[in-house]
């Protein structure tokens, strides 16, 4: 995989068609069923692929068309998980919020492949390099209520081990970036002091791909946004893992660039434009926050992308967003 200087991607998901599925952020309803379903999820991936590539983006994914919710779609490749009769728990560390869950009853172990089918798929629909992504360990265990373990970092090493396994697979069938959403590691960070960090390690090992973590907070359009918990706090931890690089968020939370200096060494996807339905920001105030950010990033190690998924927002709006992201990469590069 050769990708240009500053190069253009998006964190993972784009909307689904309104004929597919009604609009929701966490789970999905499709409107099809069966043989229509199969042939309707294919579609829709091969549209959200050709947005990208008309975009303009050089770092493309599937966009997630197929998947019915952030984490079910891993959960129901293993053991020990029941994802239809879920339970109450309050998550993200907002204790106010409680969601229904899935919940494990027994030892959990990779069944079946999740996402490599999907990736097969997508590399078959362009020819531009293809990054899939699956949720870490400690979004797993925070998502989902453990009624086997009694030991939130034993859960987290099997829930490791497990996806190490589908990123081996990926990696065989081609991916050219993986990439492990783990919001959870931006709210816990004495978790991933305590265990995160180490089950991060367990998640890559044997992959040589480039693989990087997504240090989100969260789709937009819930509750208020959570940077209290600061990335200065977490990168010392992380760092000492072998993760090759970062996906952090710096439109919404306004953060200072610098604070990434410390990142040099490894990849950064730098989130440099709102996921939530407001408007397109001008080029040039991106131009110049990337710009910002280049002081202290190498331009070869850097990726443009939103903050987060674009799912939650129209069709129109996140193409325009993708278009953006494109544009910045190229009058930046124009301009080294």
């Amino acid at each position: 995989m050769q990708l240009p200087p500053i190069a253009a991607t998006t964190i993972g998901s784009f909307p689904r068609p309104k004929w597919l599925a009604n609009a929701a952020r966490s789970q999905t309803t499709f409107n099809l069923e069966g043989e229509r379903l199969r042939e309707g999820l294919d579609d829709a991936t091969s549209v959200a692929i050709r947005d990208q590539e008309l975009a303009g983006l050089d770092l493309v994914t599937d966009g997630e068309q197929r998947r019915p919710h952030f984490i079910d779609h891993i959960l129901n490749s293993l053991e020990g998980v029941d994802t239809v009769n879920r339970v109450p728990k309050g998550v993200y560390r907002r204790r106010d919020d409680v969601h229904e869950v899935p919940h494990v009853y027994g030892a959990l172990k990779r069944r079946t492949p999740a996402v490599v089918d999907d990736l097969r798929f997508a590399k078959g629909r362009t020819d531009r390099p293809v990054k899939m992504a699956v949720p870490g360990p400690m979004t797993v265990v925070d998502s989902t209520l453990d009624e086997h373990y009694g030991d939130e970092a034993a859960m987290a090493m099997d829930v490791a081990a497990a996806i190490n396994e589908e990123l081996r697979d990926l990696q065989a069938a081609g991916a050219d970036v993986l990439q492990i959403d783990e919001p959870a590691m931006t709210r816990y960070h004495e978790k991933v002091a305590a265990y995160g960090a180490r089950a991060l390690d367990r998640c890559i090992e044997g992959i040589t791909v480039p693989t990087i973590v997504h240090l989100c907070y969260g789709y937009p359009g819930g509750k208020d946004l959570q940077h209290e918990y600061e990335y200065p706090e977490l990168f010392p931890l992380l760092l000492g893992t072998n993760i090759g690089g970062f996906a952090v968020e710096f439109a919404r939370s306004n953060y200072d660039p610098a604070i990434l200096e410390v990142c040099k060494e490894r990849l950064v996807m730098f989130g440099c434009v709102d996921p939530s339905d407001v408007p397109v920001p001008r080029l040039e105030s991106v131009v110049a926050r990337v710009r910002e950010a280049l002081r202290y990033l190498d331009p070869d190690k850097l990726l443009l992308a939103p903050d987060c998924g674009l799912m939650t927002v129209s069709r129109d709006l996140a193409f325009a967003k993708a278009r953006l992201l494109a544009d910045t990469a190229a009058e930046l590069r124009r301009t080294l």
